[in-house]
């Protein structure tokens, strides 16, 4: 795992203390450091001799900023650089707890998009009484058009199956009410649009949902939205966690996201995660990894017809 260590609020000192504790709790994970040298000799100096062996480090000085464009991704950086080495096939996956719109950049560039994939989309898993519920797009494009949109339920339906071997997935479109007409103009659109898709590994479109559809997860199991409610939604919910003293214990990792629609697992941390979010984007990207869920959803994806013209209204990702 490529693992960024000049991204987040906090970085590098959070991301450091993320990656010792991953290292420290999964024996057959590698990582490749990437940032100071100094920053990543401190991290190996504190683990055991017999775990230094599975660390690595990629020197790197220059990091993109949160309140930087996302084209500064364009030049020399810490995550640019960790995209790099996959493209190179010198890691297997990048982890970035920096800007989003300059992690998704760089993968775009870096890795390539998807054929079929105008707008890449970052899919979060959440807790839910029922079950966890895969939740997309939490920022990857702020505005899409309703062929973003089917084309995200496609792959919020095969990232389900595959990542979270969830059985003929459930698909909903967020809304304000189950009621066919309920929303705005592009939920309007929209929903049509979903239920016209083919939906891969058995999955089926079951309308309009809630926002507390989210949380019980009786209804649906894929729950698609655009990357600005999506991502307003997730903050919402991070915050309802710490009043209540954190996430379920086996909810998953709700300040990790998965980038779908690259050729290449990304995982995309929260900028404000701490220690435990780091090590759980880590183990994300390495549960992903293991089970090909990028090339098994990309292969699935494949096999779905899709409308080539793009939506013209989509836009850039959030930063």
């Amino acid at each position: 795992m490529a693992v960024d260590l000049l991204g987040g609020d906090d970085a590098p000192a959070v991301v450091v203390d993320g990656a010792l504790r991953a290292v420290r709790t999964d024996p057959d994970l590698r990582l490749l450091l990437v940032g100071p040298t100094e920053v990543a000799d401190g991290l190996i100096g504190a683990l055991d001799p017999a775990q230094r062996a599975r660390v690595t480090v990629r020197p790197v000085r220059t990091a993109v900023g949160m309140a930087d464009h996302p084209t500064a991704a364009r030049g020399e950086s810490s995550v640019r650089s960790a995209v790099q080495a996959v493209h190179d096939g010198l890691a297997d996956a990048v982890v970035s707890a920096g800007s989003t719109g300059a992690t998704v950049t760089a993968a775009a560039l870096g890795l390539g998009r998807w054929p079929g994939v105008r707008r890449p989309a970052l899919v979060a898993t959440l807790p839910a009484v029922d079950g966890p519920v895969v939740l997309l797009d939490v920022g990857g494009t702020l505005e899409p058009g309703p062929a973003t949109l089917a084309r995200h339920a496609v792959l919020g339906a095969a990232y389900a199956a595959v990542a979270h071997a969830v059985a003929a997935p459930r698909v909903g479109l967020l809304s304000v009410g189950h009621e066919a007409g309920k929303g705005d103009r592009l939920r309007r659109a929209a929903d049509p649009a979903l239920a016209a898709v083919p939906l891969p590994c058995g999955a089926r479109y079951v309308g309009l949902v809630e926002g507390y559809d989210i949380s019980l997860g009786a209804r649906v199991d894929v729950v698609v939205t655009d990357g600005f409610t999506g991502n307003v939604l997730l903050k919402a919910i991070e915050g309802a966690y710490a009043m209540a003293g954190g996430p379920p214990a086996n909810g998953g990792a709700p300040r990790a996201a998965a980038l779908l629609g690259v050729g290449g697992t990304v995982v995309v941390c929260h900028g404000a995660a701490g220690p435990d979010d780091v090590a759980s984007g880590i183990a994300l990207a390495a549960h992903l990894w293991r089970r090909d869920a990028t090339g098994t959803v990309r292969a699935l994806l494949a096999e779905i017809p899709h409308d080539p013209a793009p939506d013209r209204n989509d836009t850039e990702v959030a930063p």
